[in-house]
Protein backbone atom coordinates (compact mmCIF):
# COMPACT_ATOMS: atom_id res chain seq x y z
CA UNK A 1 0.00 0.00 0.00
CA UNK A 2 1.64 3.28 -1.12
CA UNK A 3 1.32 6.90 1.17
CA UNK A 4 -0.79 9.51 -0.34
CA UNK A 5 2.32 11.16 -1.90
CA UNK A 6 2.64 8.12 -3.41
CA UNK A 7 5.90 6.19 -1.83
CA UNK A 8 4.99 3.21 -0.06
CA UNK A 9 6.32 2.91 3.48
CA UNK A 10 9.17 1.23 4.29
CA UNK A 11 7.68 -1.65 5.45
CA UNK A 12 3.81 -3.05 5.25
CA UNK A 13 2.23 -3.46 8.35
CA UNK A 14 1.93 -7.20 7.89
CA UNK A 15 5.69 -7.48 7.73
CA UNK A 16 6.07 -4.98 10.96
CA UNK A 17 3.38 -7.15 12.77
CA UNK A 18 5.00 -10.41 11.96
CA UNK A 19 8.63 -9.20 12.80
CA UNK A 20 7.45 -8.48 16.02
CA UNK A 21 5.49 -11.42 16.67
CA UNK A 22 8.69 -13.40 15.57
CA UNK A 23 11.16 -11.79 17.81
CA UNK A 24 8.22 -12.25 21.12
CA UNK A 25 8.18 -16.08 19.65
CA UNK A 26 11.97 -15.85 18.95
CA UNK A 27 12.93 -14.69 22.68
CA UNK A 28 10.89 -17.11 24.47
CA UNK A 29 12.12 -19.89 22.61
CA UNK A 30 15.81 -18.82 23.00
CA UNK A 31 15.60 -18.35 26.68
CA UNK A 32 13.53 -21.24 27.50
CA UNK A 33 15.97 -23.42 25.56
CA UNK A 34 18.98 -22.51 27.71
CA UNK A 35 16.86 -23.35 30.75
CA UNK A 36 16.37 -27.13 29.19
CA UNK A 37 19.93 -26.97 28.05
CA UNK A 38 20.87 -26.42 31.53
CA UNK A 39 18.69 -29.58 33.14
CA UNK A 40 20.98 -32.12 30.81
CA UNK A 41 23.85 -30.23 29.51
CA UNK A 42 25.93 -31.73 26.25
CA UNK A 43 28.64 -29.08 26.57
CA UNK A 44 31.19 -28.64 29.50
CA UNK A 45 28.88 -25.08 30.57
CA UNK A 46 25.83 -24.02 31.60
CA UNK A 47 24.10 -20.59 30.76
CA UNK A 48 23.70 -18.22 33.78
CA UNK A 49 20.42 -19.17 35.66
CA UNK A 50 18.87 -15.88 35.33
CA UNK A 51 18.59 -15.92 31.33
CA UNK A 52 16.24 -19.47 31.51
CA UNK A 53 12.75 -18.66 31.28
CA UNK A 54 10.17 -21.11 32.63
CA UNK A 55 12.26 -21.55 36.20
CA UNK A 56 12.53 -25.53 35.93
CA UNK A 57 12.91 -27.66 32.97
CA UNK A 58 8.38 -28.79 32.49
CA UNK A 59 7.92 -24.61 33.00
CA UNK A 60 10.55 -24.76 30.43
CA UNK A 61 9.05 -27.12 27.70
CA UNK A 62 5.67 -25.85 28.61
CA UNK A 63 7.40 -22.21 27.33
CA UNK A 64 9.69 -24.00 24.75
CA UNK A 65 6.75 -25.58 22.84
CA UNK A 66 3.89 -22.96 23.47
CA UNK A 67 6.52 -20.14 21.88
CA UNK A 68 7.34 -23.09 18.62
CA UNK A 69 3.68 -23.41 17.50
CA UNK A 70 3.55 -19.51 17.95
CA UNK A 71 6.79 -18.95 15.36
CA UNK A 72 5.45 -21.78 13.46
CA UNK A 73 2.23 -19.98 12.66
CA UNK A 74 4.36 -16.53 12.33
CA UNK A 75 7.18 -17.98 9.81
CA UNK A 76 3.94 -19.91 7.91
CA UNK A 77 2.15 -16.43 7.69
CA UNK A 78 5.10 -14.90 6.52
CA UNK A 79 6.31 -17.00 3.74
CA UNK A 80 2.59 -17.06 2.32
CA UNK A 81 2.40 -13.30 2.17
CA UNK A 82 6.02 -13.20 1.17
CA UNK A 83 5.19 -15.01 -2.35
CA UNK A 84 1.40 -13.55 -2.58
CA UNK A 85 2.85 -10.04 -2.18
CA UNK A 86 5.36 -9.98 -4.39
CA UNK A 87 8.13 -9.24 -0.59
CA UNK A 88 10.58 -11.66 -1.41
CA UNK A 89 10.51 -11.25 -5.25
CA UNK A 90 10.90 -7.49 -4.91
CA UNK A 91 12.90 -6.90 -1.83
CA UNK A 92 14.68 -10.51 -0.53
CA UNK A 93 15.61 -11.08 -4.53
CA UNK A 94 18.93 -13.44 -4.17
CA UNK A 95 21.66 -10.57 -4.76
CA UNK A 96 24.39 -11.07 -7.53
CA UNK A 97 28.07 -11.58 -6.28
CA UNK A 98 29.33 -8.65 -7.34
CA UNK A 99 27.14 -7.08 -5.55
CA UNK A 100 27.34 -8.90 -2.40
CA UNK A 101 31.39 -8.94 -2.70
CA UNK A 102 30.81 -5.08 -3.29
CA UNK A 103 28.49 -4.67 -0.28
CA UNK A 104 30.33 -7.13 2.41
CA UNK A 105 33.57 -5.42 1.43
CA UNK A 106 31.64 -1.97 2.08
CA UNK A 107 30.19 -3.59 5.87
CA UNK A 108 33.97 -4.69 6.77
CA UNK A 109 34.90 -1.57 6.48
CA UNK A 110 31.86 0.18 8.71
CA UNK A 111 30.72 1.93 5.32
CA UNK A 112 27.78 0.16 3.91
CA UNK A 113 24.89 2.31 3.28
CA UNK A 114 21.24 2.13 4.67
CA UNK A 115 17.83 3.25 3.35
CA UNK A 116 14.72 2.94 4.87
CA UNK A 117 12.80 0.10 2.59
CA UNK A 118 15.86 -1.12 0.95
CA UNK A 119 17.44 -4.24 1.50
CA UNK A 120 21.19 -4.32 0.68
CA UNK A 121 22.96 -7.91 -0.81
CA UNK A 122 24.30 -9.06 2.68
CA UNK A 123 21.06 -8.05 4.46
CA UNK A 124 19.24 -10.25 1.87
CA UNK A 125 21.88 -13.09 2.38
CA UNK A 126 21.46 -12.79 6.30
CA UNK A 127 17.47 -12.89 6.09
CA UNK A 128 17.59 -14.98 4.10
CA UNK A 129 19.62 -17.28 5.61
CA UNK A 130 17.70 -16.74 9.30
CA UNK A 131 14.89 -17.97 7.41
CA UNK A 132 16.24 -21.31 6.77
CA UNK A 133 18.02 -21.70 9.96
CA UNK A 134 14.79 -21.09 11.16
CA UNK A 135 13.10 -23.70 9.63
CA UNK A 136 15.74 -26.02 10.07
CA UNK A 137 15.74 -25.46 14.01
CA UNK A 138 12.04 -26.67 13.86
CA UNK A 139 13.39 -29.99 11.90
CA UNK A 140 15.75 -30.16 14.19
CA UNK A 141 13.30 -29.54 17.19
CA UNK A 142 10.72 -32.20 15.97
CA UNK A 143 13.29 -34.78 15.95
CA UNK A 144 14.50 -34.21 19.40
CA UNK A 145 10.80 -33.66 20.83
CA UNK A 146 9.42 -37.09 19.49
CA UNK A 147 12.49 -39.22 18.61
CA UNK A 148 10.01 -42.13 18.39
CA UNK A 149 7.03 -40.65 16.52
CA UNK A 150 9.55 -38.71 13.90
CA UNK A 151 12.17 -41.43 14.18
CA UNK A 152 12.85 -41.00 10.39
CA UNK A 153 13.64 -37.45 10.62
CA UNK A 154 15.73 -38.22 13.88
CA UNK A 155 17.38 -41.10 12.20
CA UNK A 156 18.07 -38.43 8.98
CA UNK A 157 19.54 -36.02 11.30
CA UNK A 158 22.68 -38.85 12.23
CA UNK A 159 20.37 -39.64 15.48
CA UNK A 160 19.54 -38.21 18.84
CA UNK A 161 22.26 -36.81 20.11
CA UNK A 162 23.49 -35.34 16.92
CA UNK A 163 20.30 -33.95 16.11
CA UNK A 164 20.14 -32.04 19.60
CA UNK A 165 23.73 -31.06 18.66
CA UNK A 166 22.87 -29.34 15.30
CA UNK A 167 19.91 -27.70 17.33
CA UNK A 168 22.29 -26.19 19.83
CA UNK A 169 24.64 -25.09 17.31
CA UNK A 170 21.79 -23.54 14.97
CA UNK A 171 20.74 -21.70 18.41
CA UNK A 172 24.12 -20.41 18.55
CA UNK A 173 23.79 -19.08 14.75
CA UNK A 174 20.31 -17.46 15.75
CA UNK A 175 21.84 -15.93 18.52
CA UNK A 176 24.69 -14.08 16.98
CA UNK A 177 22.01 -12.94 14.06
CA UNK A 178 20.23 -11.39 17.09
CA UNK A 179 23.58 -9.89 18.36
CA UNK A 180 24.56 -8.26 15.03
CA UNK A 181 20.84 -7.16 14.00
CA UNK A 182 20.70 -5.05 17.30
CA UNK A 183 24.41 -3.63 16.90
CA UNK A 184 22.99 -2.58 13.39
CA UNK A 185 19.98 -0.83 14.70
CA UNK A 186 22.07 0.95 17.15
CA UNK A 187 24.31 2.02 14.45
CA UNK A 188 21.33 3.37 12.52
CA UNK A 189 18.19 3.80 15.12
CA UNK A 190 15.83 5.04 12.35
CA UNK A 191 15.29 1.34 11.34
CA UNK A 192 13.67 0.80 14.70
CA UNK A 193 11.32 2.97 13.84
CA UNK A 194 10.62 1.90 10.86
CA UNK A 195 9.55 -1.44 11.74
CA UNK A 196 6.96 0.13 14.18
CA UNK A 197 5.21 3.25 12.44
CA UNK A 198 4.94 3.34 8.53
CA UNK A 199 7.84 5.58 8.01
CA UNK A 200 8.23 6.03 3.84
CA UNK A 201 11.19 4.01 1.70
CA UNK A 202 14.06 6.47 0.75
CA UNK A 203 14.05 7.21 -2.64
CA UNK A 204 16.60 5.64 -4.76
CA UNK A 205 19.39 8.21 -5.46
CA UNK A 206 19.23 10.13 -8.58
CA UNK A 207 15.81 9.81 -8.44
Amino acid sequence: MKRQDGRRPAHPWAVRLMHWIGVYAMGCMIFSGWEIYNASPSLPFLFPRWTGLGGWLGGALAWHLSAMWLLFADGLAYLIYGFASGHFRRDLAPPRAAALARDMAAALRFRLPHRAGHYNAVQRVLYAGVVLAIIAQVLTGLAIWKPVQFGWLTGLLGGYPFARGIHLAIMFGIAAFVVLHVTLVAIHPSTLKSMIVAVPAEREEGR
